[in-house]
């Protein structure tokens, strides 16, 4: 408890004098989030971290008059859809019409009102993790810093910008892991077919959630470079020599991409190879 109370002082001084912080003491800050940031303050953490606090700061009621408007009821019939497959076993989003529904149903229509390419179903796990902890006016303001400054053009309609990743995780993982390059190759194995999902959730459908945490931790600071770290991780020990064995064809592989040992995905070891 001690331990605890004493790293959420050491982040209460460093949110209450941010901009110094940033300026002449970043590497402390990403050391404290690499480390992971404390339950209690994780929300106003994360909302320093991306910008978000200010954003809101300088656009009072934006959000709850945008809540309000008219939308298309396209649009709507497509977001009611998915209210229910975001983590329909955490007691936030289990009634249908219960406010933790109606919260993330809140946020992703302000969020496609302003955003150029509206809509897109990624966005719904990645604001189903902000309302769980934070208001829904904060967790509007994150997932916008998200998409707009952290993973411009992933949510586009033709996904250039994670087809463009997904080249570079591959020639990484070439440099990193050339024998798990090599079955990907030789299966001709797209990198979009396996991290796709990983990155335009941010693992939050791959990773169990202490995991999940820590990483947003640190994406929120570093940025998208988090991704590619932990996507490498997953790669090297998801497919290491005794699971390629295993993996005569694209199909197989594929499998053991998306069932990787959850040893693998635990806080403690994934963790410490990012």
């Amino acid at each position: 408890v001690n331990v605890i109370r004493k790293r959420e002082s050491k982040w209460l001084e460093m949110l209450n004098h941010w901009d110094t912080f940033m300026m002449k003491k970043y590497d402390k800050v990403r050391d404290r989030c690499r480390k992971g940031i404390p339950s209690a303050i994780r929300a106003r953490a994360w909302q320093h971290l991306c910008g978000a606090d200010r954003v809101l700061e300088n656009n009072p009621g934006v959000f709850k008059q945008l809540a309000t408007a008219p939308l298309d009821p396209r649009t709507e019939e497509e977001i009611r859809k998915d209210l229910h497959r975001q983590f329909p076993l955490h007691e936030m989003f289990l009634r249908r019409g219960g406010q933790g529904q109606e919260d993330l149903f809140a946020v992703l229509k302000v969020h496609s009102l302003v955003c150029g390419d509206g809509y897109c179903q990624a966005h719904a796990p990645v604001a189903a993790v902000l309302l769980m902890q934070m208001p829904a006016e904060h967790a509007f303001w994150c997932l916008r810093a998200i998409c707009d400054k952290y993973l411009p053009g992933y949510y586009s309609h033709g996904l250039e910008a994670i087809q463009m990743d997904g080249l570079i995780l591959y020639k990484l993982v070439k440099k990193v892991s050339p024998s798990v390059y090599k079955i990907l190759k030789k299966q001709k194995i797209d990198p979009v077919l396996y991290m796709t999902e990983w990155f335009m959730c941010l693992y939050s459908r791959t990773l169990p959630w202490a995991s999940v945490l820590r990483v947003w931790d640190m994406f929120f600071c570093e940025g998208v470079k988090v991704l590619f770290r932990v996507g490498l991780v997953l790669l090297k020990f998801g497919l290491r020599p005794e699971v390629r064995s295993k993996c005569p064809s694209m199909y197989e592989t594929l499998q053991a991409l998306r069932n990787i040992a959850p040893g693998i995905m635990a806080e403690d070891f994934l963790l410490m190879q990012v």
